[in-house]
């Protein structure tokens, strides 16, 4: 008779049970994190955008997705509920067409290149168009991942011009700093040329006046050697 395999101490069962929860809990962790990295949605460095009234703005969007895409749908939303432009991508070689779009919204984007850009330009645009514009992803071919960014637009009567007061101020008492010390730094090979000439002349004067003292010394001598009288 094949002996029964041992029961698992009552002590152990917690451990085991937390161990298998935390399993699962890294597998869906793992999961949700490939989807993340596999589908992202970027509206650009800053999302915030400023338009003048009645001026025509860009609202950029791309996506980046590391297995491709296929049937791919992206979409516009204007405060999260007011579909303004709705397009498909068939697939990397292809670009998007049209579903449907509000009559002041044009695509300005392509996929076939090295960006997937799925960018729009709202035209002619009025002070109610500020608020919040959401650029919306999703790629079946990542068991329907869904990825997006969202820009917030402020519409203005007039562009505020900006005050470069203190910009010009420091940039003033910089150059200012660095034309001195240009100045200093002349000023001072100069006046070390200066001195140096000085002292070589002074040098050159003092080798003339030792050379004449020392003929003048030797003529003198010589002078006194002929008036020397004759010894008896």
């Amino acid at each position: 008779m094949a002996p029964r395999p041992a029961a698992a101490s009552p002590l152990l069962l917690p451990a085991l049970l937390a161990r298998s929860t935390a399993d699962k809990g890294l597998v869906q962790g793992l999961y949700v994190l490939a989807i993340a990295l596999a589908l992202e949605v970027s509206v650009g460095k800053t999302n915030t955008v400023l338009a003048l009234n009645g001026s025509d703005v860009l609202l950029p969007c791309t996506f980046t997705t590391c297995i491709g895409f296929q049937d791919l749908i992206f979409t516009w939303y204007f405060n999260s509920t007011e579909m303004i432009y709705h397009g498909k991508i068939k697939s990397k070689t292809s670009e998007p067409f049209l579903v449907s779009r509000n009559p002041r919204v044009e695509f300005v984007g392509s996929t076939t290149g090295k960006d997937n850009n799925i960018s729009i330009v709202l035209k002619d645009v009025e002070l109610s168009d500020a608020g919040k514009y959401t650029c919306h992803v999703k790629n079946p071919k990542e068991k329907n991942a869904q990825h997006n960014a969202t820009i917030i637009l402020t519409v203005v009567h007039k562009m505020e011009e900006t005050d470069n007061t203190l910009t010009l101020i420091i940039v003033g008492v910089v150059g200012g700093f660095f034309g001195l010390l240009i100045l200093f730094m002349l000023v001072k090979r100069v006046i070390l040329f200066i001195i140096k000439k000085v002292q070589d002349g002074k040098k050159e004067c003092l080798v003339s006046s030792s050379g004449n003292d020392n003929t003048e010394n030797g003529l003198a001598g010589s002078k006194a050697e002929q008036k020397a009288p004759p010894k008896a």
